[in-house]
């Protein structure tokens, strides 16, 4: 357990952020040299096959199999790259023992993650929580899973006695932005089916995800004195209130659960002649997801037939679908998680993800890839926290999945 403390720490005080206004990849130079640092740690603790693709941006390697008879391949995969949110200066804490108490974690700035606003705390006592200074994220996502790959690897290197087929692993950048896996080479890859590393709280085990896309609705209104405006100003801010109005009020993030998709409006920037909205809409369901974006268009045609022009366009990109609909053609990777995590008396909690790995992508590309809990919660933000303890049991939970996967 210490050892993936140290781990985790050592990687999350690496500022790896990606930017999404990069068109680079990686996104971020920072993130190129954590890969480049990983290579060569890989490499260090004695994998085989190390090597760093600048083209994609990701580090791949192979545990060689140990057995005198062929089973399926395994894979591993985490991202590198953290979210947006301040991530320079990650100042790490260990608090031992947790007691259940609220957690002040920068007394100067007055931060406190309280069991008010997160009863989940209380699952947590007598853990071992790696917390932050209240001004970064920790970065847990993903570097927990980083973490509990790398030691995962350790242990089988330094365990030859465990019997295992051909294990690979991946490491790569701009999960957080959407692009990571777009350009993952999946034959190369060359397993039979693979986990993303990239879930929270300890027993989550998902295969199904959103479908998910992004929307860019254009705005153009027309500028005059206000003293002389009657029947000719069109003020976007307005335009914008009322596309909004028009969507279903209670289907956003903070109204929604489970299978409930909904329509998130990220961010908006208006003159009185010139706006711009970003939503991203998100459905399990593939024909509710295609609904949801044909109801943005038919907003937009409805506001431009009564204002007379093309006052509201709207743009949409796919972002990736929902990976149940491969994996339920082969549910081999899920039972195989579920037997390792039995074995280990851990409960498995199979749930769908409020969101997507680039396990969504990867399925796509012809190998299955469920996700798989890290021990972490709160991701994204300065409440982010890990608890060794899960952290270790993902780590004994990957040991688990090779060794299931060698019985088959």
């Amino acid at each position: 357990m210490d050892k993936l403390i140290d781990r985790l720490i050592r990687y999350a005080k690496v500022d790896t952020r990606s930017d999404e206004n990069s068109d680079t990849i990686p996104t971020t130079q920072s993130q190129v040299a954590f890969l480049t640092m990983l290579e060569s740690e890989l490499k260090e603790i004695g994998m085989s096959e190390v090597v760093y693709n600048p083209v994609n941006g990701f580090v791949t390697a192979t545990l060689p199999s140990n057995l005198d008879h062929e089973v399926d391949s395994v894979g591993f995969i985490a991202h590198v790259d953290t979210a947006d949110f301040n991530s320079v200066n990650i100042n790490p804490r260990v608090i031992e023992n947790y007691d259940g108490s609220n957690i002040v974690l920068n007394e100067e700035e007055n931060i406190v993650m309280t069991n008010d606003m997160f009863p989940n705390l209380k699952d947590y006592v007598g853990h071992t929580l790696i917390v932050t200074d209240g001004l970064t994220l920790l970065g847990a996502d993903d570097k927990a899973g980083l973490s509990e790959i790398v030691e995962a690897m350790i242990y089988l290197l330094e365990h030859p006695e465990i019997k295992h087929g051909k294990v690979r692993v991946a490491f790569g950048p701009d999960e957080e932005i959407g692009r990571g896996a777009d350009h993952f080479d999946a034959p190369g890859f060359g397993t039979k089916y693979a986990y993303t590393m990239d879930g929270s709280r300890l027993g989550e085990l998902e295969y199904e995800c959103f479908n998910a896309a992004a929307a860019k609705v254009t705005l153009k209104g027309v500028s005059v004195h206000p003293g002389t405006a009657k029947d000719k100003m069109i003020n976007t801010a307005k335009l914008a209130f009322a596309f909004d109005s028009q969507l279903p009020q209670d289907e956003v993030p903070e109204k929604t659960e489970g299978y409930e998709g909904f329509f998130l409006l990220h961010d908006i920037v208006t003159t009185i002649e010139d706006g711009q909205m970003t939503y991203i809409i998100r459905d399990h369901d593939r024909e509710k997801f295609e609904a949801r974006k044909q109801l943005l268009q038919d907003i937009a045609k409805n506001i431009n037939t009564e204002i007379g022009f093309e006052a509201v366009t709207v743009e949409t990109k796919d972002s990736y679908y929902n990976m149940a609909d491969i994996i339920k053609k082969d549910m081999r990777p899920v039972e195989v998680a579920k037997r390792a995590m039995e074995n280990l008396g851990i409960v498995p909690v199979i749930q769908p993800i409020r969101g997507g790995t680039d396990g969504s992508k990867i399925s796509y590309m012809g190998i299955p890839t469920p996700n798989v809990f890290t021990g972490c919660e709160n991701f994204h933000g300065k409440y982010e926290f890990a608890s060794a303890e899960n952290m270790l049991k993902a780590k004994q939970t990957i040991v688990e999945i090779i060794k299931e996967t060698a019985k088959n």
